[in-house]
């Protein structure tokens, strides 16, 4: 990630240096109805049952944790025996040898039982990019400065960066939430406020204790519950922004994990070696005062950051609506990480769109159990992998619904004695 100006900074945020005037009452995310704000994001594939398109409702503009909140939400059973033989059968049947598609097959297959379509078709795919600053970012565990975490969400809204011509190329309706920023924003068509009370301004040092209380972290959650239940269409794919939450991704790892932060921590945005050495000095004082933080949401509440809680209730609410779930890199694969060890089960809504860069991320895959799409050493977050990897899920659906079969298309199958 590079820090970058955006054209319309002066325009969408009045507040110039921070906190100098509170924004209006926040626009309606950009993806409620039935276009994307790029252009008609419609199904994609072949003819099947029309998977359900959920109505939008508007986002609070800040949230506190509520009496009622549960840690997870019921899932949908997607494992049916009968569609997976059915589903694996007519890939088999197609007009090529057994498995010669490779992964694509796999992926095919995913996707039928997770839409719960043997012809499943993808609508209305909805990137979200969560951004929130973090406290622990003091400590200069960054080659940049926070203040570029308020840079590139403007950089977003102005469709500058990497993961805005991504999403327009590939009609991705995209969404920009702000979990945490230490800035206000002026309304806009791709901005939701999801800020928490409290901790409007980011998470706090964890190096010094708790990132968020668990009230906090709670609300965050709940926050990402309800953006996702107001969005339409079956598939979610996950972006991030914040300063030093490669950071925070590293303090999940470990503790989750059990691996050491030599393991679990790279050079996030770049830091050289000396850089690298204080970013594990600063992560192993988090680890030291946030040591009594053992279970799944009491370790994200000490270790994690805002945008990362508001993504696990993303996760969870996407899984608990059947919809597809792409991960992009390391920072939301800690998410996923989190929303798994309260449900394991989520993880077979999720498809992993690339390995990163980052150290840790593909040690953490593989503690997943899981097998990424694409490795292209890319390290930049957003969402751009997920945004790279999403035609891989085009085509899977359109391989499975529109190539011939070995009957259908009059061509001699595998012979017998072969």
């Amino acid at each position: 990630m590079r820090p970058a100006s955006s054209h319309e900074g002066a325009r969408i945020l009045r507040n110039g240096r921070r906190g100098r005037r509170r924004a209006a009452a926040p626009a309606p995310p950009a993806t409620i109805g039935p276009t994307g704000p790029t252009g008609p994001t419609g199904p994609t594939g072949a003819t099947g049952p029309h998977p359900r398109v959920l109505k939008t409702r508007h986002p609070p503009r800040t949230a506190a944790m509520t009496d009622d909140f549960k840690p997870t939400l019921p899932l949908p059973a997607i494992d049916d025996p009968q569609r997976r033989a059915r589903v694996q059968a007519a890939i088999d049947a197609k007009t090529k040898p057994l498995g010669a598609l490779g992964r694509l097959e796999r992926l095919a297959l995913q996707l039928a039982l997770v839409l719960q379509s043997d012809t499943p078709r993808l609508l209305q795919p909805q990137l979200v990019v969560f951004a929130a600053d973090h406290g622990i970012a003091a400590q200069r565990v960054s080659a940049y400065p926070a203040e570029v975490t308020r840079q590139m969400v403007l950089n977003f809204l102005a469709g500058g960066a990497a993961v805005s011509v991504l999403a327009r190329q590939h009609a991705l309706a995209l969404t920009v939430a702000d979990c945490g920023v230490a800035a206000e924003f002026d309304p806009h068509p791709l901005l939701a406020r999801l800020k928490v009370a409290g901790a409007e301004r980011g998470s706090a040092d964890s190096s010094r204790g708790p990132a968020m209380s668990a009230a906090q972290c709670a609300a965050a959650i709940a926050q990402g519950r309800r953006l996702v239940a107001g969005l339409p269409g079956n598939a979610l794919l996950l972006g991030e922004m914040g300063i030093a939450n490669s950071s925070a991704a590293a303090l999940l790892m470990a503790r989750l994990t059990g691996e050491p932060l030599s393991v679990c921590t790279g050079r996030g945005t770049g830091l050289d070696d000396a850089g690298l050495a204080h970013k594990r000095e600063m992560l192993q004082r988090a680890l030291s005062a946030n040591a009594g933080a053992v279970e799944p949401l009491a370790v994200l509440a000490a270790l994690g950051g805002l945008e990362i809680a508001t993504m696990v209730g993303a996760i969870q609410q996407a899984a608990a609506d059947g919809r597809v779930i792409v991960v992009d890199g390391f920072i939301t694969t800690a998410a996923a990480a989190v929303a798994a060890a309260l449900q394991p089960g989520l993880l077979a809504h999720c498809v992993f769109s690339h390995r990163s860069q980052e150290l840790g991320h593909a040690r953490w895959l593989q503690q997943l159990g899981v097998q990424p799409l694409l490795d292209l050493d890319l390290r930049l977050g957003e969402g751009s992998g997920a945004a790279l990897g999403w035609p891989l899920l085009e085509s899977a659906c359109r391989v499975l619904a529109e190539m011939a079969s070995f009957e259908s298309a009059g061509v001699s199958g595998r012979a017998e004695s072969l």
